[in-house]
């Protein structure tokens, strides 16, 4: 696992942004942090690293929103299911596996229907700061490895 530490809400998203830069095809991010902790400003960044150019909001009462930019995201919010079999009425399988990038909020809901292959990530509130955050980074799979040490160079690099 690879934490990385953000110091505002701009930064958050710009590791966002740095990853969404790097995501193929087919990848799954799956975001997971109490309420308020960053993951739709850290999802806001993956879209500007998509190249989305359209607001981004949490899907929270919808369930999924897609957007358009070099590869189609789709980003679902799962917090309101009431079971994770109710995100096979959304044809959950064709967005995992299909021509774009999906990123879930509250992914840990719904951990049985994720794919094994797939990039965790946690964000966390720390204590030195009201807009500090941890985010721990886990790979699952070899393309996740590789994905998070291109991150890691592109992040410590600060470009």
């Amino acid at each position: 696992m690879t934490t990385l530490i953000t110091s505002s809400p701009e930064e958050t998203a710009g590791v966002g942004q740095k990853l969404g830069g790097l995501l193929l095809a087919g990848d799954v991010i799956c975001l997971n942090g109490e309420l308020g902790a960053g993951k739709t400003k850290f999802a806001q960044g993956v879209a500007r690293g998509l190249g989305v150019e359209s607001p981004v909001k949490s899907p929270s009462f919808t369930l999924i929103h897609e957007y358009r930019g070099r590869l189609p995201f789709y980003h679902m919010d799962v917090y309101r299911l009431n079971d994770p079999l109710e995100l096979e009425d959304l044809g959950y399988e064709e967005y995992f596996y299909g021509d774009g990038v999906t990123l879930l909020e509250w992914a840990d809901q719904v951990r049985g229907l994720l794919p094994d292959e797939r990039l965790d990530i946690y964000i966390d509130r720390r204590p030195e700061g009201e807009d500090c955050r941890e985010l721990k980074v886990k790979p699952k799979g070899e393309r996740y490895r590789r994905l998070v040490e291109e991150l890691m160079t592109v992040a410590c690099a600060g470009n």
